[in-house]
C-alpha cells in the first residue's frame, strides 16, 4: 500500500496537467462546433472540399458533422490519441523511474517481494488512467448536453469511453512490458510512443487504402472507432477479445521479465 500512495503522489502533478489537458481539448472542440454552427456554415460543406488524404489524416469520416454526435465523434479521435499517449508514457516511467532516478537500491531494500512491487506500481498506473477517462467522460456529458439542444447521447459516450479505457489499458502494458524487457529502460517511454504512432499511421493509411483493411486488425485505433461505436452498433465483441488477449499477454510479460531482470546500476 505504501508503495501504491506513492507511486500515486509522484504522479499526481502529471496527472492534473494531463486531465487539464483533455478539458480544455473538449472545451476548445465544442466551441468550435458552436462557431461553425452559429456562422451559418456547413462544417461538411468545408469538409467536402479538403483532399481525401487530408480528410484521412485530421480524421474526417464519414459522419455527419454538422450534428453534434458526428463532431463529437471527429473529437474523439484526439481525445483518444491524448488518453493512449498518456497511458503508454504512464506504464513504461512508472516502472523505468526507478533506475531513471537512481532510488531502485532503496525499493529493493524493502521486504516486499518483486511481484508486490510491480502489482502496486500497475495498480497505481491503472487509478491514474481511470482518473484521466472519468474526467473525459464527464466533461463530455456537460459540454455536448450545452451544444445538443437537450438530446442526450450519454450511452453512446459511456461506449466510447469503454472503448477508449480498454485502450488506454492496451497501451499502459505496452509501455510496461517495454520497460520491464528493456535493458535501458529508460527509452520504453519513447519507443511505446513510437509504436502508438506508427498503429495511428497505419489507421490512416486504411482509410486512404481500402485493399488493405485487414490489417485493421493490428491497430488499436481501428478497434473502437467513434463512427463505427456510435453509428455502426456498438462494440465490436471480437476487437474487445483481441484487446483483452493482448493485455493479458503483455501484463504477464511485465511481471515475468520484471522479476527476474538486472538492474543497471
Amino acid at each position: 500500500m505504501n508503495i501504491f500512495i506513492k507511486e500515486m503522489k509522484s504522479h499526481r502533478k502529471s496527472l492534473i496537467f494531463w486531465c487539464i489537458g483533455v478539458f480544455l481539448m473538449v472545451v476548445s472542440g465544442m466551441a468550435k462546433y458552436d462557431a461553425y454552427s452559429s456562422s451559418g456554415q456547413s462544417i461538411n460543406d468545408l469538409v467536402a472540399d479538403l483532399p481525401q488524404s487530408l480528410r484521412a489524416v485530421l480524421g474526417f469520416g464519414a459522419v455527419d458533422l454538422s450534428k453534434v454526435g458526428g463532431y463529437y465523434a471527429l473529437l474523439f479521435l484526439y481525445l483518444l490519441l491524448m488518453a493512449t499517449i498518456h497511458a503508454s508514457m504512464l506504464g513504461a516511467t512508472i516502472i523505468a523511474k526507478e533506475e531513471r532516478d537512481k532510488t531502485f537500491e532503496f525499493l529493493f531494500v524493502k521486504p516486499v517481494s518483486r511481484t508486490t512491487i510491480i502489482t502496486a506500481k500497475l495498480a497505481a498506473a491503472f487509478t491514474n488512467i481511470v482518473m484521466f477517462n472519468l474526467v473525459t467522460y464527464f466533461s463530455s456529458i456537460i459540454l455536448i448536453a450545452k451544444y445538443n439542444g437537450g438530446k442526450s447521447i450519454n450511452g453512446d459516450i459511456a461506449l466510447l469511453m469503454v472503448g477508449m479505457f480498454i485502450l488506454q489499458l492496451l497501451f499502459m502494458v505496452i509501455g510496461s512490458a517495454l520497460a520491464a524487457v528493456k535493458k535501458k529502460p529508460k527509452t520504453a517511454a519513447s519507443q511505446a510512443t513510437g509504436i502508438l504512432l506508427l498503429t495511428y499511421i497505419l489507421s490512416i493509411a486504411i482509410d486512404l487504402n481500402e485493399h488493405i483493411e485487414g490489417l485493421k486488425y493490428l491497430t488499436p485505433f481501428k478497434y473502437f472507432e467513434a463512427k463505427n461505436v456510435m453509428f455502426g452498433g456498438g462494440v465490436d465483441f471480437v476487437f474487445v477479445v483481441i484487446s483483452a488477449v493482448l493485455i493479458a499477454v503483455l501484463s504477464y510479460v511485465t511481471f515475468a521479465f520484471y522479476k527476474k531482470r538486472d538492474l543497471n546500476v
